[in-house]
C-alpha cells in the first residue's frame, strides 16, 4: 500500500464529493435510475420488455441500466417509476438546521 495515498471522509453524496454542480440532483437521479433498474431486475424484464413496458426506447433503457443518466431528467425517470407501479410522494419543508444549503433526497418505503 502506498504511503502517499490519503483517505477522506465522504459527505454521503459521492457526486458532491467529486465537486460537481447539482450534486445534489445528480444523487437524486441515481437513486431514482437505482429504484427503476431493481424494479427492472426484481420482475425479470429484459430491455425490450421494460422499454415496451416504459414506454421508451430499447436503447434508453439500456443506457438507464448502465447508469448514464445525462439524458433522462427527474420527471422522465418519474414517469418511468409510475409505469412500473410505484407511487411518488414529493415533501417540501424548511432545510433541516445544520445543513449549509437545502437539497432534495430519495427516499425508499415498503408503503404509504
Amino acid at each position: 500500500m502506498s504511503d502517499d495515498l490519503e483517505v477522506h471522509d465522504s459527505s454521503g453524496n459521492v457526486f458532491d464529493d467529486m465537486g460537481m454542480r447539482d450534486a445534489e440532483e445528480h444523487l437524486a437521479k441515481a437513486e431514482l435510475a437505482r429504484i427503476i433498474r431493481k424494479s427492472i431486475r426484481d420482475r425479470g424484464l429484459t430491455q425490450a420488455e421494460a422499454a415496451e413496458l416504459l414506454g421508451a426506447a430499447q436503447p434508453d433503457v439500456s443506457e438507464l441500466v448502465r447508469g448514464k443518466l445525462s439524458r433522462f431528467s427527474m420527471e422522465r425517470l418519474e414517469r418511468y417509476l409510475n409505469a412500473l407501479d410505484m407511487e411518488i410522494r414529493i415533501q417540501v419543508g424548511p432545510r433541516p438546521n445544520g445543513k449549509r444549503r437545502a437539497g432534495i433526497t430519495v427516499e425508499v418505503v415498503g408503503s404509504f
